[in-house]
């Protein structure tokens, strides 16, 4: 079973996605801020995690920065999953390897979902 982490501080998000993608037949584990988010990272080795930038305690440039630094956190599978469009961050976020960056008020959680199935072969 493919494994995903999600890393987002607004809870009815995190539980809705988190809620989804186990109904798709994925492991879920969660994390409400970037140094949580970076231990489960760095434990769990996730297939993929979905990566919220604007977080409590370490924001999530600061914890993708990190996880590159890492051996198997070099070539993780990050999508970046914000509000923000346009700003610096998004090239930041380009220059650390993230593949996709999913502007939260563009999509449908449903395309999120699909998103992460198609990337991960379901």
């Amino acid at each position: 079973m493919k494994k995903i982490l999600i890393v987002e501080d607004e809870v009815l998000l995190l539980n809705t996605l988190a809620s989804q993608l186990s109904g798709a037949e994925f492991e879920v584990t969660t994390a409400t801020d970037g140094k949580a988010g970076l231990e489960a990272a760095l434990k769990e080795r996730p297939d993929l995690i979905l990566l919220d930038l604007l977080m409590p305690i370490m924001d999530g440039l600061t914890m993708l920065a990190k996880l590159r630094e890492d051996t198997w956190g070099k070539t993780a599978v990050v999508f970046i999953l914000t509000n923000f469009s346009t700003d610096e961050r998004l090239e930041k976020a380009k220059q650390l390897g993230t593949e996709q960056y999913l502007v939260k008020s563009d999509l449908k959680l449903s395309e999120i979902v699909d998103k992460v199935k198609k990337r991960m072969g379901k």
